[in-house]
């Protein structure tokens, strides 16, 4: 079985799904992956303390969006639940210090099945999701040691946010192709260049050591995935390839792969 890559990806909002350039990409870089025998999501919509382990059969989807036409509330991705998975993330993570809960009834969100119909359209994938059970660099860095191992055993681990993310800074009505704001420019070439270096003590550190830190995560939640990516990477030397980039109403969308 091959041993799978981590991927950190922007998932975007649910409108996201309509631009064809951003699902064609998800398409072709999914293509060029090995075939998965699970996925295993930590998305930045799913905060919750001890970690929590979700749906192990199949369940709704959780549409955690508002304001957007009805079509997007009719999506469907109907993926199989992924059990034996489940044993396995709790048997690496739980510990007399980190206990595991499990929410049975919690389908995948947004984050999670967004970019998986454009990836794996035909929902035959096995998926699990986990909560993010703090949004502490360094907590999330090791949650992602902890499930490297998973790797070994086909499951594709994917961190789910968006590379910059301040929606008070969006502004809607400019288009999607509009020049990005400073602050997200900043940050997406500060973050592309720290990742090639390698300089993990600085990404670790984004909140002070990044420029416009402030302006491009007001809260962490869509940054903090990458580092359950990062952890489940590091120990193997692995480089971060950016498979996506370029904005999206200004935000940015760039996406890495691990491996």
């Amino acid at each position: 079985m091959s041993t799978m890559p981590v991927l950190y990806l922007s998932h975007g909002a649910p409108p996201l799904a309509d631009d064809p350039l951003w699902t064609g990409q998800l398409a072709r870089w999914s293509a060029d992956l090995p075939r998965p025998a699970a996925i295993l999501v930590v998305s930045a919509h799913w905060e919750e303390a001890p970690l929590t382990i979700g749906a192990t059969t199949t369940q709704p989807l959780v549409y955690d969006f508002w304001g957007f036409p009805q079509r997007f509330f009719e999506v469907k991705y109907a993926a199989p639940g992924a059990p034996d998975l489940a044993a396995k993330v709790r048997k690496l993570v739980q510990s007399p210090d980190t206990p595991v809960r499990d929410e049975p009834a919690r389908g995948l969100d947004h984050g999670a099945y967004v970019p998986l119909v454009e990836m794996y359209p035909e929902a035959d994938v096995p998926v699990l999701q986990i909560s993010m059970p703090t949004l502490d660099p360094s907590g999330l860095l090791d949650l992602g040691r902890k499930l490297a191992p998973l790797r070994d055993e086909g499951v594709l681990i994917i961190g789910s946010g968006f590379f910059t993310h301040n929606l008070t800074g969006m502004n809607m009505a400019a288009g999607t192709d509009i020049t990005p704001p400073q602050w997200s420019s900043e940050f997406d070439a500060w973050g592309k260049e720290v990742l090639t270096e390698r300089d993990f003590d600085a990404l670790l550190d984004f909140g002070h050591k990044a420029p416009a830190a402030r302006l491009a995560h007001p809260r962490t939640e869509h940054f903090a995935p990458l580092f359950v990516a990062l952890g489940a990477s590091i120990d193997r030397n692995e480089h971060a390839d950016t498979t996506i980039d370029g904005y999206w109403y200004g935000l940015s969308k760039r996406s890495v792969q691990f491996d």
